[in-house]
């Protein structure tokens, strides 16, 4: 039987998470908000409409920060219509999603729904079609006190204490084709530098973010991102790059290697980083926002042309995640974790819904699909520091990659002194015999837990009428001759976590 070995070192580190590298995305999208966290007249509604229900199920993920509004929503997004009585707020076309948006829940919702999550929020300003002046005025709407125009507006709102949101992106996806808007990185860059530069000067304590490529498969990827880059860099903190990956030609294999390429367009944007910096002779650091990633398998986005259009809330991008979405899923999360010395964003699409684990039914109920419980684990057990493993693992060829490990894994030492260890294993056939040598650490070290996501069916999924049909249960794991050892089913997510017995 093959097996795996890791060794982890405690003096081998890579770097703390940040926190909000376990975040989220909403937009007013489909079903995400309107059917979603939010449907007055619900069973569950509480008294501003929010579904009690799908809080149960969010609250949880304990999640950091949720960006908002968008997502290709944003380039039309007129942040105004947005706040005030709700029957003053115009309706618009909303182009990117060809639906109708009410504007009825807004930034004052959203930031209701969020103090009741436990949650921050990452604004989103629109620089395709409006400019500096707009996103401004959505900062001192939101972050100023009082005493200015916007300001005293928002508490006029019935909200007299600021929201005070510290994130804010500038822009969405510009560099694509689909975007209302659509600009070169050179223009884009001038433009958000010169906004990013006023919102500073309107609240200095805020960060933003640079809008870079949609996907690493962009024609115009590097070379966009390095000419917006270049127009920013000393105003802008972050550089935000989005990633799905999807199994459109039901290849399980070589769909479970995918998160191969979010590791190269990490290391890749690495590069470019220090290539900028050192072209510019700066001392000013730009790191990673990934807000934006998930599986996808309806991509190409034509469900919404299929729909009727000029409608509210058509059910959209819902695809069915599965058992082997959950792996795939998992091996991005271990990405993203063995890249947090550059990574300190990172944002699931989306919350609900559409591109989403948790699924509703307008009047009815609500339930979680596979993928849900391995960003609850990572979310739960991913805080900390980031240690860097050596892994032999045996390996298989894929229609796309060579040379893939059926074992994907990272240790994270937690800050209660325990360690949790993340692990897929890629094989669909085999159990995967895995031996961890512990070294640097002091004291004995013991299993405290051990869970497992697995189905004999890679396709397997959960339903409003059998939603426990794929979920977590307990695995085995245990020392044995000085190395800590589990045998890892065929297609499986694995959490193992160890306590110390000092």
């Amino acid at each position: 039987m093959k097996t795996a070995r890791m060794i982890i070192d405690r003096d081998y580190t890579l770097a703390r998470t940040e926190e909000t590298l376990f975040s989220s995305f909403v937009e007013p999208l489909g079903r995400c908000i309107y059917g979603g966290l939010y449907e007055p007249g619900h069973p569950s509604a509480d008294e501003k409409g929010f579904r009690r229900d799908v809080l149960s199920l969010i609250k949880p993920l304990n999640l950091t920060m949720n960006r908002f509004p968008g997502g290709n929503y944003t380039s039309t997004f007129r942040w105004e219509d947005s706040v005030g009585p709700k029957e003053n707020r115009p309706r618009r076309a909303e182009v990117a999603w060809q639906c109708i948006e009410t504007n009825e829940f807004g930034i004052n919702e959203f930031a209701d729904w969020s103090r009741l999550n436990g949650s921050d929020v990452m604004m989103t300003v629109n620089l395709a079609t409006r400019g500096v002046l707009e996103a401004m005025d959505c900062v001192e709407y939101c972050n100023l006190e009082g005493g200015t125009y916007w300001s005293d507006l928002r508490r006029s709102h019935g909200y007299p204490a600021p929201h005070g949101y510290r994130y804010w992106c500038l822009s969405n996806e510009i560099d694509g084709p689909w975007q209302v808007g659509q600009n070169s990185g050179a223009a884009y860059g001038h433009l958000a530098r010169e906004a990013s530069k006023a919102m500073k000067l309107v609240d200095p304590t805020i960060k933003t973010v640079l809008a870079g490529s949609s996907n690493p498969e962009m024609p115009t990827y590097p070379d966009f991102d390095v000419a917006a880059m270049d127009e920013a860099w000393e105003q802008v903190d972050y550089l935000s790059v989005h990633h799905y990956i999807s199994n459109l030609k039901g290849d399980t294999p070589n769909y479970l290697a995918k998160a191969l390429s979010t590791d190269l367009f990490f290391r890749q944007l690495g590069g470019l980083f220090a290539y900028v910096k050192a072209r510019k002779r700066s001392n000013h650091d730009l790191y990673i926002s990934f807000d934006e990633y998930n599986t996808w398998h309806t991509v190409s986005g034509n469900e919404r042309m299929e729909k009727p259009r000029w409608t509210i809330a058509p059910p959209l991008l819902e695809d069915i995640y599965t058992m082997e979405d959950a792996a795939a899923l998992g091996s991005m999360l271990i990405t993203i974790l063995c890249h947090c010395d550059l990574v300190k964003i990172a944002c699931l699409s989306e919350l609900c819904n559409c591109i989403s684990h948790i699924r509703t039914r307008n009047g009815g109920g609500c339930w979680v699909l596979p993928p849900y419980y391995a960003f609850l684990h990572f979310s739960r057990y991913g805080r900390g520091t980031v240690l860097i493993p050596r892994i032999d693992s045996p390996k298989y060829d894929s229609r796309d990659y060579a040379d893939v490990p059926w074992l994907d894994a990272v240790p994270v030492l937690n800050d209660d002194g325990g360690v949790t260890v993340f692990a897929v294993n890629r094989s669909l056939t085999e159990t995967l015999p895995l031996r961890i040598e512990l070294r640097g650490f002091e004291g004995r070290y013991a299993p405290d837990e051990c869970i497992v996501l697995s189905h004999s069916d890679p396709k397997a999924t959960n339903t409003e009428e059998n939603p426990e049909n794929v979920k977590p249960h307990a695995g085995k794991a245990a020392v044995e001759g000085g190395m800590l050892c589990a045998d890892l089913a065929p297609l499986s997510w694995n959490v193992i976590r160890l306590k110390s017995g000092k």
